[in-house]
């Protein structure tokens, strides 16, 4: 007889822009011309040094086991990045080295949750934060971001939540923000260092967007007196430096934090491969020109789409503060047509068009705090993201073709309209 699933592999769903993405590539496999705005990859090639660097360490036989906790290489290259990028004083003591950044959602919960610890995350949140959460039987308490508040994290919520939780324990704070573009200024981050300093609460600073502000500049909570000992900050190659496929990422905190997530590290993945790391130890050192040109192109690009979708009656877009995101609401049209944010979303690439279509997310993807938006990624060249918004702009009036989407895919029915205006508290 089969043998059952855990009640937590039972519960767990996989993270819905990769769904997404497999039913554009089946799509396009069948001959429809599929725009993908769903993925949050860039479209650019990985930068020149860290192409270089990697092919010569093929070459050289780089392809061994290396320490759990990373080559000194790249781990002094990324204390000096941080240092400089964000104003830290961090020594490679204070670095490891992952698959990426999001391998330390799951090794921040391992160090420091216990069952029934209280974890606040601000909704909309990255999908995979609630999982790992769930992997520690810790809970999470959701806090609601609002569009008038530029999606900066509520102080207030914040506050709440060390009073009011039994065991509140850590907070997940993702600046900038994955899907909205929000960004926590300073004067939040110095706030949010003021209310937790000398509390037994630890926080984890996804930061796999630093490079890619629009307005100010982005600020690292790490920088504030104190909380290097409090937080772990987590940064990837896979945005600023085009490397999603390379899997590589690192994160800064406390050495004896670091000592600790190394060896859960060790226990799960052994090491990143050496090979990998050496590319990204160069795209740290050479690589920031590349870097800063690409960022520009995403910033035209982000514009482009925001401006695109704020011409179109019954959307309401403003530009985001960061990220290759644009995040718009679209309830109106989602009230009109009878389909969620998500339905809506499938119907831009299964059902609005039977030649073309608009790879999307619905902001519930994210959420309830997403519900009637929706996430466009900018992984496409800017005369392909104007085509999108033309074709996007056609597709929500096909009324006809809405409802026998609808019809036809029950789970996507609006049960009832969206609700206008949110609540400011």
């Amino acid at each position: 007889m089969p043998v059952s699933f855990s009640e937590f592999a039972g519960g767990v769903g996989a993270e819905t822009a990769f769904s997404v993405l497999a039913a554009a590539k089946r799509l396009k496999a069948q001959g429809k011309r599929v725009i993908e705005l769903e993925i949050g990859d860039s479209p650019f090639p990985s930068t020149r040094a860290a192409k270089q660097a990697g092919t010569a360490a093929i070459a050289a036989d780089q392809s061994h086991y290396c320490p759990s906790i990373g080559l000194p290489e790249l781990r002094e290259a990324a204390a000096n990045y941080v240092n400089r990028e964000h104003g830290l004083n961090v020594t490679a003591a204070n670095v490891v080295v992952g698959p990426g950044a999001k391998i330390f959602e799951q090794i921040f919960c391992e160090t420091f949750l216990n069952p029934g610890d209280g974890v606040l995350v601000f909704s909309p949140y990255f999908p995979t934060y609630l999982p790992n959460i769930a992997r520690r039987s810790a809970r999470a308490r959701l806090a609601d971001l609002r569009s008038s508040d530029h999606f900066r994290p509520r102080l207030d919520e914040i506050a709440r939540f060390l009073s009011e939780d039994p065991h509140p324990r850590a907070i997940f704070l993702n600046s900038p923000h994955n899907p909205t573009g929000g960004v926590a200024t300073e004067e939040d981050l110095k706030a949010i260092a003021d209310m937790i300093r000398g509390r037994d609460v630890a926080v984890l600073c996804d930061e796999p967007y630093d490079q890619m502000v629009w307005q100010g500049r982005h600020h690292t909570l790490l920088a504030q007196p104190g909380m290097l000992e409090q937080c772990v900050a987590a940064y990837t190659f896979s945005k600023s430096y085009s490397m999603s496929g390379w899997r590589l990422g690192f994160a800064v905190a406390d050495a004896r934090v670091i000592e600790r997530m190394a060896t859960l590290l060790n226990t799960t993945i052994s090491c990143v491969p050496p090979i990998v790391q050496l590319a990204g130890a160069a795209a740290l050192s050479a690589d920031n020109a590349e870097c800063d040109a690409n960022m520009e192109r995403f910033r035209g690009q982000v514009m482009a789409l925001a401006d695109g979708l704020a011409a179109i009656p019954e959307i309401r877009c403003t530009p985001p503060d960061a990220t290759f995101y644009v995040f718009p609401d679209v309830r109106a049209i989602c009230n009109r047509l009878g389909l969620t944010s998500h339905g809506l979303a499938m119907f831009l690439l299964e059902g609005a068009d039977d030649e073309m279509g608009v790879a999307c997310l619905g902001g519930e993807c994210f959420g309830g705090a997403g519900a009637g938006f929706l996430r466009f990624s900018c992984a496409e060249p800017a005369d392909v993201i104007l085509e999108a918004v033309a074709f996007l702009k056609t597709a929500i009036q096909r009324e006809d073709r809405a409802q026998a989407f609808a019809k036809a895919r029950p789970e996507f029915q609006l049960d009832r309209p969206y609700p206008m205006t949110i609540a400011e508290s």
